[in-house]
């Protein structure tokens, strides 16, 4: 079985990657935020803590699911821009970008130059 899974996290060490990630603050911010001792000492302890792998996998973890959240507010402003966006390129922009992101991409285009002679042969015989 894996270590990583087996650690469990303290509640400082929770409390610091929840902080960082919900507020986007710097480890040495959220360590005093997480209970961590005040200067110094305190942000060499959550950096040592932050360097452990069960810690950034709860770190990917925190990450993961906050992107998920984001995503569903992002995919709705991405509508409404869409839809309702004074400028039409801003419209047609947010309208590209929900049909790619469903798949519809259009067929990328590419030129191809040739340097040189070409000679063509057709035997119709």
């Amino acid at each position: 079985m894996n270590d990583i899974a087996v650690k469990k996290l303290t509640d400082k060490q929770q409390n610091l990657v929840d902080i960082m990630v919900a507020e986007g603050l710097k480890p040495a911010q959220a360590a005093e935020k997480a209970g961590y001792a005040a200067g110094k000492a305190g942000y060499v302890s959550a950096y040592r803590a932050l360097k452990t792998p069960h810690v950034q996998a709860y770190i990917m973890q925190r990450m993961h699911d906050e992107f998920g959240l984001s995503a569903v507010a992002a995919l709705n402003t991405t509508r409404r821009l869409s839809e309702g966006a004074r400028s039409e390129y801003v419209q047609l922009q947010a309208s590209q970008d929900l049909l790619d992101r469903a798949g519809y991409k259009p067929v990328d285009r590419s030129q191809v130059q040739v340097a040189g002679d070409i000679k063509v042969s057709i035997d119709l015989g």
